[in-house]
């Protein structure tokens, strides 16, 4: 018997964006810093939300947009009408995809950003297109030199990923200005919460001043409920309805939506995780520096540290950490061979961390 061919053809060209973890025959995980999940949890009331709404999970939640657009647009000071709820970011970058991009079309990303932006246009067999940036930053001349007639969409994680760079509001604006009407602006925040510089402006503001702007958010980090599988796009009417319209029927779990609606009425949880978080990323980078890595300056809630001098060194130390038990990430992709990115967790797990820096250094210098 002769299988189907694939409807899409671009589907065959997609590939492994991270370097697998490899754990056959290692010890257990006792520090995961690996997936920019928040270390600190979500808040208590999401925690019970959880428990209770799983007492009624026989039944869907007809349409969960109703019960969390209110509450985020609250949140956020945002129109709840512009809202469209998802599984996740990523379900929503993947219908913006499947919306806007097609044979004959092009995605425009940095190089260096997010590694799995090229998957969302090979399944829609439209073709990727990798700009360079300024060093692990995203270049606006870059951005505005590449578009064509048949770019579609620019994508811009701000702040970025794995790097952690960012652009400032006005730069992001610079980059809009100089887009054509017909060209979407997929900004991915999913990482806007620990922003500190005052310079930054979120992705909503700019939203609401062009057409042809979208502003992608999760619960998965700051929240705290990376495993609810939920996140949320700002964008205008039209767009929203066309990703509406691609979406599932019931596409988000009862104690999904009661976690989340829960983690907004405790904003005071969200702000703790987030000053935290910054304190600590100020610290690692400090201690990573002194051992003599490279820290690449950063606004989420992860550090990208390199291993400059030897080859292999990057790959090395992530395999003893993770004979230590300690899990980092790795990528697929050469710019990101000395380098390791590392999540931000709670003081405990990264003096861990730096102790087993410290022995994986000290073996490739015997």
């Amino acid at each position: 018997m002769v299988a189907p061919k694939l409807a899409k053809p671009g589907i065959a060209t997609i590939a492994e964006h991270m370097v697998a973890a490899g754990d056959d025959g290692l010890p257990p995980l006792r520090v995961a810093l690996n997936s920019n999940e928040s270390a600190f949890g979500p808040s208590p009331g999401a925690r019970d939300a959880i428990a209770s709404a799983a007492r009624g999970i026989e039944r869907y939640i007809d349409d969960p947009g109703a019960l969390l657009a209110p509450a985020i647009a609250a949140s956020e000071g945002l129109d709840a009408a512009r809202i469209v709820i998802g599984q996740g970011s990523d379900d929503l970058l993947a219908r913006l995809a499947r919306a806007y991009l097609g044979p004959g079309t092009t995605l425009l990303r940095c190089a260096t950003g997010y590694l799995k932006v090229p998957n969302y246009a090979h399944a829609n067999d439209a073709e990727p297109v990798a700009v360079p940036g300024e060093g692990f930053r995203t270049s606006v001349d870059a951005l505005l030199a590449a578009v064509t007639e048949r770019t579609r969409m620019v994508y811009l994680a701000n702040p970025e990923n794995p790097s952690g760079t960012w652009l400032t509001g006005s730069e992001v604006r610079r980059l809009h200005a100089g887009l054509p009407d017909n060209v979407l602006l997929v900004i991915d925040g999913a990482y806007e919460d620990y922003v500190d510089d005052p310079a930054f402006e979120s992705g909503a503001r700019l939203v609401e001043d062009a057409d042809n702007v979208v502003l992608c958010r999760t619960f998965s980090k700051a929240h705290g409920l990376a495993g609810a599988r939920i996140g949320w796009m700002y964008g205008p009417a039209a767009i929203c309805d066309a990703v509406r319209r691609i979406g599932l029927t019931f596409p988000v779990a009862n104690p999904s939506v009661a976690a989340a609606l829960a983690s907004l009425a405790d904003p005071g949880h969200v702000e703790r995780v987030v000053a935290e978080t910054r304190r600590l990323r100020s610290w690692l980078s400090g201690e990573l520096e002194t051992r003599g890595l490279t820290v690449v300056p950063s606004q989420g809630n992860f550090v990208l540290a390199g291993f400059p001098g030897i080859p292999g060194r990057a790959a090395a130390c992530a395999r003893a950490l993770r004979e230590d038990g300690i899990a980092v990430r790795r990528f697929a992709a050469p710019a990101y061979d000395d380098w390791l990115r590392v999540t931000i967790g709670p003081m405990d797990e990264l003096a861990a961390l730096l102790k087993a820096v410290d022995d994986a250094l000290a073996a490739a210098r015997a």
